[in-house]
């Protein structure tokens, strides 16, 4: 009886397994880190929100359940909430900037995870200039 039970658990934690690896839903960073964003047009679900879920929206960081510092980085919506955060048209007074470039007493992302790139720090700032706009 008792190897019938533990044999049904095994064969439980096999199948989860299998589920779980099985689903990869993770972002090349490589592939992220190589797509260019345009200094002009930028697009805020082509080029910026890609930028946010890779590097942004971690578990313990800036999703809608954690909400560090307040801030949710999961939707145009959510981005743009607050204009000290995105002042559109403006991206030298935008929070957003500060950090991201490391003038901030916070930069972002912490230590120990990968920097933003020079190009997706400009496209994010490319957006801003732009007008932050939902495109």
């Amino acid at each position: 009886m008792q190897f019938v039970m533990r044999f049904k658990y095994l064969i439980f934690l096999l199948l989860v397994s299998m589920v779980c690896l099985s689903c990869d839903d993770t972002i090349n960073q490589e592939d992220l880190d190589n797509k260019i964003i345009p200094s002009t047009k930028v697009s805020f679900s082509q080029h910026i929100q890609p930028v946010f879920e890779a590097r942004c929206n971690n578990a313990g960081c800036h999703n809608d359940q954690d909400r560090a510092s307040g801030l949710s980085l999961t939707s145009y919506v959510n981005t743009t909430s607050n204009y000290l955060i995105v002042a559109p048209g403006t991206p030298s007074n935008s929070k957003l900037v500060w950090v991201i470039e490391g003038n901030s007493t916070n930069p972002m992302p912490p230590i120990g995870y990968r920097p933003l790139t020079k190009n997706q720090i400009d496209g994010i700032k490319n957006w801003i200039k732009e007008g932050a706009k939902n495109n």
